[in-house]
């Protein structure tokens, strides 16, 4: 048997970690390296990736996620999925862009899929697999003004708890992470629609809507859920399976 390094409990596994140019993604991408992995780090931002690659054993690779058919371009032999890229739009439904509905729908919810379709193959080969779908505590809760982001994310739970069921067998796990608001651009951009959406004050949208909920009252930050992506990707989470990691001060216990 393999003697796996505590220090680097991820050697020899090769990992696509998507919207990794930023945030949660980004901080990922270099857990897992210096975890030991190979890590295929992919965003469409080709010039925030350019930092990554220059790290060992990280590769970079600039593409759309939102193309769908252009998926097939990208690596199938990982042994380690995470589906991270995500954007947001904070609107009222009557006024939702329907454009914005279905691209947010096509890379939060269809390109996991597909990539998780497309890498199946390898990891039920091998014996061993891990998904890590990053979802958010609005996979579990809803909010007002984020129809597109609420559908995706729930839509991204079930998929995951089917790739629970259908990889066990073969060595699979598939798991969902639920963070609540995260130190983030994603989360930075929202500020101001935010603010308009409620009608208040952009000074007072983190404590009056984004940390409203939350028990805790500190924005997440991205090496926290590094941290338990990587705990979800070793030895220790064998048995742990389709299941959903609130990271939300608390939000989801109400």
């Amino acid at each position: 048997m393999t003697q796996v390094s505590p220090t680097q409990p991820l050697v020899g596994r090769r990992a696509l970690v998507t919207g990794a140019a930023s945030g949660i993604g980004e901080a990922i991408a270099r857990r897992f390296a210096e975890a030991g992995a190979h890590v295929v780090a992919v965003d469409l931002d080709a010039d925030r990736l350019a930092p990554l690659a220059e790290l060992d054993d990280v590769e970079t690779v600039a593409i759309d996620l939102s193309d769908l058919d252009g998926l097939s371009a990208l690596p199938t032999d990982v042994d380690i999925l995470v589906n991270n890229a995500g954007i947001q739009h904070v609107a009222p439904i009557e006024s939702f862009p329907l454009d914005r509905f279905d691209l947010i729908l096509r890379l939060m919810l269809a390109s996991p899929f597909r990539l998780v379709r497309q890498s199946l193959p390898h990891m039920y080969e091998g014996g061993w697999g891990r998904v890590v779908n990053v979802s958010s505590a609005h996979g579990l809760r809803a909010s007002e003004f984020k129809s597109a982001y609420v559908t995706a994310k729930h839509g991204l739970e079930g998929l995951s708890k089917t790739i629970a069921l259908e990889g066990a067998p073969h060595g699979v796990t598939s798991n969902c992470i639920n963070p609540g608001y995260v130190r983030t651009p994603l989360v930075e951009k929202q500020i101001a629609d935010q603010a308009a959406s409620h009608g208040i004050p952009e000074s007072e949208v983190l404590d009056t809507v984004m940390l409203a909920s939350a028990a805790v009252k500190r924005l997440v930050e991205p090496e926290e859920v590094a941290e338990l992506t990587l705990f979800l990707c070793g030895s220790a989470s064998a048995s742990v399976t389709g299941s959903s990691f609130a990271m939300d001060g608390g939000w989801t216990a109400h």
